[in-house]
């Protein structure tokens, strides 16, 4: 009995367009993380900011009282980048013990309020220089005639001071807010001394500053 050849077994079949796609598929390169979209730009309408520092003397009331905490708000419509008028209201607390022993020394507040007009100069995105004149009025709150045996009479009643102040401003991450520094020197009137001698009434200031855009 003849025996049958055994037939090869059929080769397998290859589907070539699955193949292309796992090959293909093999090959892509995976996506580049997608671009941090651009900064919004810096808001400006609406501002207020707030200080915080030390309030000086460089006339001869600095022979009355010592250097005053000092706390100094303003409030302000920033129309361009670069102008911004503002109304400003302030308060300091010292005391005559520079002129008067502690039994004799009096505790008191400063108060001023005024307005003025601030320009604004971007160095960078982020950093800027600004400057500021004002104009106002203060006194220093304390029982009537506490400062005339000093000498100092006028600074019992509200009376015309005018300055200027430069600072910087560095712009946060979160566009409303920035921080700041700032330092300035007016004129303040009723802190004249009486009495026929001379006196320019100077007092400078220097604090720390946020501001926050609306």
């Amino acid at each position: 009995m003849r025996a049958f050849a055994q037939e090869p077994e059929p080769a397998p079949v290859i589907d070539a367009p699955a193949a292309s796609a796992s090959a293909t598929a093999a090959t892509i390169l995976p996506e580049a993380p997608p671009e941090a979209p651009p900064p919004l730009p810096r808001k400006k309408g609406l501002v207020l900011a707030s200080s915080l520092g030390v309030l000086g003397f460089a006339g001869q009331f600095r022979h009355v009282a010592p250097p005053a905490p000092w706390m100094h708000l303003t409030l302000g419509y920033e129309f361009f980048k670069w102008l911004t008028p503002f109304v400003e209201g302030e308060v300091a607390y010292t005391d005559t013990s520079v002129a008067q022993d502690p039994s004799k020394a009096h505790s008191f507040p400063i108060l001023g309020f005024g307005g003025g007009l601030r320009s604004t100069f971007m160095l960078t995105e982020r950093v800027a220089l600004f400057g500021q004149v004002d104009v106002g009025l203060m006194k220093a709150d304390v029982p009537k005639q506490a400062l005339l045996i000093v000498g100092f009479a006028n600074a019992e009643a509200f009376n015309s001071y005018f300055g200027a102040r430069l600072g910087v401003e560095w712009y946060q991450v979160d566009r409303h807010f920035a921080l700041g520094a700032e330092g300035g020197v007016r004129d303040a009137s009723g802190f004249a001394k009486q009495g026929g001698s001379s006196d320019t009434p100077l007092m400078w200031d220097a604090a720390a500053t946020i501001r926050y855009t609306f």
